[in-house]
C-alpha cells in the first residue's frame, strides 16, 4: 500500500459517528501488522457521560481535544490498553474506539476485543498523540470495502448505554 491510501486529516475531521461507520473495512497499520477494522465504538464529546472528556480536559484527554487522526491510547483496568483516533474539530473532544480487527499480516487471526488487539500489536501509552495522516509506521489505509455492519449499545460502560454507537461488522 502506497502513502497516498493514508487516510487524510479530512477524513476524521468529521462526524465522529460519520467516522466510526466508514473505519469499518479499513486497514489499521502498525509496524508489520495489518488488519481490516470490524469493531468500533463512537465517543462524541463532554455531553456524552461515557466520553473520557465528560469531566473537562485533563492531562490524559488533552489529544481528545486537539487536531483530529491522532492516536488515543489509555489503560484501563490497570492493565489493558485501549486504541482510539480522535476525530472532529479542534476543541471538540471525540474519538473512536478500535475494538476489533480482522488481522492479515504476519498471520492470520479475529482479535475481539481493544485489550487483545492492543497487546497482539504491542499497542501502549507509546503509541499515544501520534499523528496517524503522518506516521507510516502506524495509520490507517484507505479501501474500497464498504461492509454492512449492526449497531448496538456500546460495551463495558454505565453511563450512555441508550446510544446504539458500537458499530461491528456482520
Amino acid at each position: 500500500m502506497s502513502s497516498d491510501s493514508i487516510l487524510p486529516r479530512s477524513f476524521y475531521e468529521r462526524d465522529t459517528l460519520c467516522v466510526a461507520k466508514d473505519l469499518l473495512g479499513k486497514v489499521l497499520k502498525l509496524a508489520d501488522y495489518f488488519g481490516v477494522i470490524n469493531e468500533v465504538e463512537a465517543y462524541v464529546g463532554q455531553d456524552d457521560p461515557a466520553c473520557h472528556a465528560a469531566r473537562g480536559y485533563t492531562p490524559r484527554t488533552a489529544v481528545m481535544f486537539g487536531a483530529a487522526g491522532f492516536s488515543y491510547v489509555y489503560l484501563i483496568y490497570g492493565m489493558y490498553h485501549c486504541l482510539n483516533i480522535v476525530t472532529e474539530r479542534e476543541g471538540f473532544p471525540a474519538a473512536v474506539l478500535i475494538r476489533g480487527i480482522d488481522l492479515y499480516k504476519p498471520t492470520v487471526i479475529s482479535l475481539d476485543g481493544p485489550g487483545k488487539l492492543c497487546k497482539k500489536l504491542n499497542i501502549t501509552k507509546n503509541n499515544n498523540q501520534i499523528d496517524l495522516t503522518q506516521s507510516h509506521d502506524f495509520c490507517v489505509y484507505n479501501t474500497t470495502i464498504q461492509p454492512e455492519y449492526m449497531a448496538t449499545p456500546r460495551i463495558g460502560i454505565k453511563v450512555g448505554t441508550d446510544k446504539l454507537w458500537r458499530l461491528k461488522t456482520i
